[in-house]
C-alpha cells in the first residue's frame, strides 16, 4: 500500500472514529446554542454571563454525571431530584437540633444518601423489578418524608439558618465558595464538577470497574457470564448517584444557609435529560462523562440565554424538548451505524 493510500486510510478511519463518539450530537448541538444566543443576546457576551452559565450547568452536571454513568448500566433513577434536598434537610436538622458541628451533619446525611442509593440498588438487583418503579416509588416517600418531617421538627416547610453554626465558614467555602479571575467569578461547583467527570472518565476508560459497567449495561447476561459482578457493580451506581446527591445538597445547604422542603422536585428529569443529550443510551452501554457534562452545559446556556435574549421563559422547556428529541433520534442513528462497524 502506498503512502498515500495509507494516509487516507488513517483519515477515513479516525473520521469514523469521531462519527462514533456519543457525544458528538451534543457537542454540535451546544455550539448551535452558543452561536444562537452569542448572536441574539448581547447580553450572553458578558464574563458576567459565562460565570453563570457555569455556575447552572454545574449543579446540574454533577448529579447528571452520576445519573448518566448509571444510565451506561442500563438503570435509572426518579429519586435524584428529591434526594438533593433529603440530603440537605437530614444534614441541616442534625446540625441544628443535636448542636452538631455541621461537618459532622454534612457527613451523616452522607452515609443516609449513601444509604438511600444502596437501598434503591439492592432492590432493583434482587427483586428485578425495573428500577424506574423502584425508584419512583423512593421519589415519592423521600418527597412525603421531606414535607412531614421537617413539619413536624420545625413546623414550617424551611429549616432554620445554621450560618452562625460552627463549621459553616470552611463548608461553605468548600461546598459554596467562590473566587474571581479578572471579571470572571468561579463557582467552587465548578471546579468539583470538572474534576468528577475528569475522574469519571478515567474511570469508565481506564479501570476494570468501567469496563464493567459499560459490559452490564450491553448486555448483563453475558457480562454474568463472564465473570462480571453485575448485582455489585449496579449498587454501587445507584450510591454514586447517592454521592452526588448529597454532594449538590450540601452546596445548596450552605450556599443558602436553609432549605425548603419541597425543593428538587422535577429535577431528575432534568438529569435524565442532560445525560441524554450528552449521549447516553436509554437501552445502556453507551455514553460517556464528558456527554453529560456538555448535555449540562447545554441546559446552563439555554436556562440563561433565554433570560438574557428577553424571550419568554416558557421557551426554556421547547428548546430542552427540541433538544432530548435531537439527541434520541441521533443516537439511535449512530448506534445504528456502530453496529454496522
Amino acid at each position: 500500500m502506498s503512502q498515500g493510500a495509507s494516509v487516507r486510510t488513517t483519515q477515513r478511519s479516525l473520521g469514523a472514529r469521531i462519527i462514533r463518539r456519543p457525544e458528538l450530537a451534543s457537542v454540535v448541538g451546544a455550539l448551535a446554542i452558543f452561536a444562537l444566543f452569542m448572536a441574539v443576546a448581547p447580553a450572553f457576551r458578558s464574563l458576567e454571563a459565562f460565570s453563570t452559565v457555569l455556575y447552572a450547568s454545574s449543579t446540574l452536571g454533577i448529579v447528571a454525571l452520576a445519573v448518566g454513568l448509571l444510565m451506561i448500566g442500563d438503570e435509572f433513577d426518579l429519586s435524584s431530584g428529591v434526594a438533593v434536598t433529603s440530603a440537605a434537610l437530614v444534614s441541616t436538622m442534625l446540625s441544628y437540633n443535636l448542636h452538631l458541628n455541621v461537618w459532622v451533619g454534612a457527613g451523616l446525611a452522607l452515609l443516609v444518601s449513601l444509604g438511600i442509593g444502596a437501598l434503591n440498588g439492592f432492590l432493583v438487583v434482587r427483586t428485578r423489578i425495573a428500577s424506574f418503579l423502584i425508584t419512583l416509588a423512593a421519589f415519592l416517600m423521600l418527597q412525603g418524608l421531606n414535607l412531614a418531617i421537617t413539619k413536624l421538627v420545625t413546623g414550617q416547610v424551611a429549616t432554620p439558618s445554621i450560618a452562625n453554626m460552627e463549621g459553616y465558614a470552611s463548608a461553605k467555602l468548600v461546598f459554596a465558595g467562590k473566587f474571581h479571575i479578572g471579571g470572571l467569578t468561579i463557582r467552587a461547583t465548578v471546579l468539583w464538577w470538572v474534576f468528577f467527570v475528569l475522574v469519571a472518565t478515567f474511570l469508565l476508560f481506564k479501570t476494570k470497574f468501567g469496563n464493567w459497567i459499560f459490559a452490564v449495561g450491553g448486555d448483563q447476561d453475558a457480562a454474568r457470564a463472564v465473570g462480571v459482578p453485575v448485582r455489585r457493580v449496579k449498587v454501587i451506581l445507584f450510591m454514586l448517584v447517592g454521592f452526588s446527591a448529597w454532594f449538590v445538597g450540601m452546596h445548596t445547604l450552605f450556599a443558602f444557609d436553609s432549605i425548603q422542603a419541597g425543593q428538587g422536585i422535577g429535577n431528575e428529569f432534568l438529569y435524565i435529560i442532560a445525560a441524554v443529550i450528552g449521549g447516553c443510551a436509554l437501552t445502556g452501554g453507551r455514553g460517556t462523562a464528558v456527554g453529560t457534562a456538555v448535555g449540562a452545559l447545554i441546559f446552563g446556556m439555554t436556562n440563561q440565554g433565554i433570560v438574557y435574549a428577553g424571550w419568554n421563559p416558557d421557551w426554556f422547556k421547547f428548546f430542552l424538548g427540541a433538544m432530548l428529541l435531537f439527541a434520541v433520534m441521533t443516537n439511535m442513528s449512530f448506534a445504528k451505524l456502530s453496529a454496522k462497524k
